[in-house]
């Protein structure tokens, strides 16, 4: 049996079972599609929660990036699971307390105001959009090469499958859908990391493996420093020289996370606050499933890549292009991988052509530039191939990288068709809409969520990870302040409120957009998005923490300047903060 059929079966058959799931948890009321009728197990509820959670870029990025960068991108790592005990500490349990169906709805309420709920719909659209790019690009690069389509129309069919099981199932039938999803993206990720594991280490256990022996009987770690610097690459295990940003961008992921809308509304689902906090226990340990394995997944992936191209090692001849294995081959027709021979040589010379120390040997050796190009993204995918894993190892990963990005793209999508069918049209537009108008509403709004976010997949400004970097920064920068002033402030009012969201929302996309691009459209930025233009040191993906300390500098300013909160506000902030005997969520 080909390849291509084997793909078709593992990634055909979990479709099957994620529409066969939404047709059998169909949601018939508001409740059931906002927040899957409020009585979700706490285990599946947690489960359900980690696969919201994992998405595309931590399957497919996430490794791609701590292979390419070392313990300078262990930063991806550390904050987003800083961020999710930060969620299940600080926000979930009071937030569950409050009852309501929406982070916006909570806003709104707390602040007194339909002009703060407004503008948290307006923040939280802007973050999940942009999120949403991200799970929308990684599903295009596993289509691309694992069904062997153009990566658009691996989009398109992405859109079609989450419109089918999203739209019909809501939040019911997403959660039973994530848990099936957390199944196959966790087996996917898991079975082939045991196996280059055992490859190259001898241990089956894949972060013993990362400080365990090679064949050479050098540590596995040691032994990757030793190639990349021998081709002008920073040692894996480098520390970082700019420490400021390494810090405020790990703090931008955590408290980004925490500000996610599409997670935060998982604990809307269980039937008690105390579920709430086992729901965040149980994800923790799931999550950790995939995060403990990541780091060695990285550094096997870029040992047997750089092994592969210099099987002799780096100091001898790389390999001809015309014996290029298989794998290159496959991937170089979806454009993820590029050979430019620029020296004529025949061979592929992969080195860091800009380290100006490196220069001297790599004219000495005849190179004139690198010549091979790896998207990060495709690492993890690739990782099967490269290792020479059986056929269904590379079926079963496919299966997994797509639920993984389908998994969070859903719960993204549920998050503003909520926004906008319950807070924006139920909230403002129109009150007195019947429950069957808004459930219609809900389900043409994400609809059109789905069609726009497939849209922007085809033109994201950046590989996975880094797009969900910046949704993290814009999540921090307006609704992780909003939910902690709100939580834990009686004295933040609606005008501070109003006032520290905008400030913080307005100054990070205007950071971002200025190196990356006016609401990123290519050719627009105003500065190379360089170290060396960076105010202070301080990259885009990193300023929304800056963005959250405006956030909450402005809140408290104009707060002070300004009245108290009515008494039955300040008494509402008092009973959120003890979590006990919470009723079920509600809307009204």
């Amino acid at each position: 049996m080909s390849q291509f059929a084997i793909n078709l079966i593992f990634v055909g058959g979990s479709f099957a079972l994620y529409i066969a799931i939404a047709i059998w948890a169909r949601a018939g009321s508001t409740k059931e599609f906002y927040v899957a009728g409020g009585g979700v197990n706490p285990v599946m509820n947690g489960m359900a929660t980690a696969a919201d959670w994992m998405s595309a870029a931590s399957f497919i990025s996430m490794a791609g990036l701590i292979a390419a960068g070392g313990y300078a991108n262990s930063t991806y790592l550390m904050g987003w699971t800083g961020g999710y005990v930060l969620l299940a500490m600080l926000l979930a349990p009071y937030l569950r307390k409050f009852g309501k169906f929406t982070v916006p709805e909570f806003i709104g309420d707390r602040f007194y105001s339909k002009n703060a709920r407004f503008v948290a719909v307006a923040c939280l659209i802007i973050a999940s959009v942009t999120y949403v790019i991200g799970q929308m690009t990684g599903a295009g690069v596993a289509f691309s090469r694992f069904l062997e389509v153009e990566s658009d129309t691996g989009l398109i069919i992405a859109g079609i499958v989450v419109f089918l099981y999203a739209v019909m199932g809501g939040m019911k039938g997403i959660t039973y859908t994530q848990v099936a999803q957390y199944v196959v993206l966790i087996i996917a990720y898991t079975i082939p990391a045991v196996f280059i594991s055992f490859q190259l280490t001898g241990n089956v256990i894949p972060p013993l493996g990362l400080f365990s022996e090679v064949e050479s009987g050098v540590p596995l770690l040691q032994k990757l420093d030793m190639i990349v610097r021998d081709l002008g690459f920073v040692d894996y295990t480098a520390d970082v020289s700019n420490k400021l940003n390494m810090v405020l961008f790990t703090l931008s992921l955590m408290i980004g996370t925490a500000g996610l809308p599409h997670v935060i509304i998982r604990f809307f689902t269980v039937p008690k606050v105390s579920d709430a906090r086992w729901s965040a226990g149980w994800a923790l340990v799931f999550i950790a499933l995939l995060y403990l394995t990541a780091p060695a997944v990285a550094s096997m992936a870029r040992l047997n890549l750089l092994n592969t191209i210099y099987p002799a090692g780096p100091t001898a001849d790389a390999i001809e292009y015309a014996e290029r294995p298989d794998w290159i081959k496959n991937w170089e027709q979806t454009g993820l991988i590029k050979f430019d021979d620029k020296n004529s040589d025949g061979r592929i010379q992969l080195y860091n052509d800009k380290s100006e120390s490196f220069k001297q040997t790599a004219t000495e050796r005849g190179w004139n530039g690198n010549e091979l190009t790896v998207n990060n993204d495709i690492l993890v995918l690739a990782n099967p191939e490269i290792a020479n894993l059986p056929s269904w190892v590379i079926g079963l990963i496919a299966a997994g990288g797509l639920a993984a990005a389908l998994s969070t793209a859903a719960g993204l999508l549920l998050a503003i068709s909520s926004a906008i069918s319950h807070d924006l049209i139920k909230g403002s537009i129109n009150p007195n809409i019947s429950e069957k108008g808004e459930l219609r509403a809900a389900r043409i709004s994400m609809a059109v969520a789905i069609v726009v976010a497939t849209w922007l997949g085809m033109n994201p400004p950046g590989f996975a990870a880094q797009v969900v970097a910046l949704a993290f920064g814009i999540a921090a920068a307006s609704i992780f302040p909003a939910l902690m002033m709100g939580i834990f402030s009686k004295r933040v009012n609606n005008k501070g409120a109003i006032a520290g969201m905008l400030a913080g929302l307005l100054s990070t996309i205007v950071y971002i957009f200025l190196y990356l691009g006016w609401f990123f459209i290519p050719g627009t930025a105003s500065f190379a998005n360089i170290q060396e233009n960076w105010l202070f040191g301080i990259s885009p993906l990193s300023f929304g923490a800056v963005g959250a300390m405006i956030n909450f500098i402005v809140a408290f300013a104009v707060s002070s300047a300004t009245d108290a909160p009515p008494k039955h506000i300040q008494e509402l902030v008092e009973s959120v903060r003890y979590p006990k005997g919470a009723g079920v969520a509600t809307g009204h």
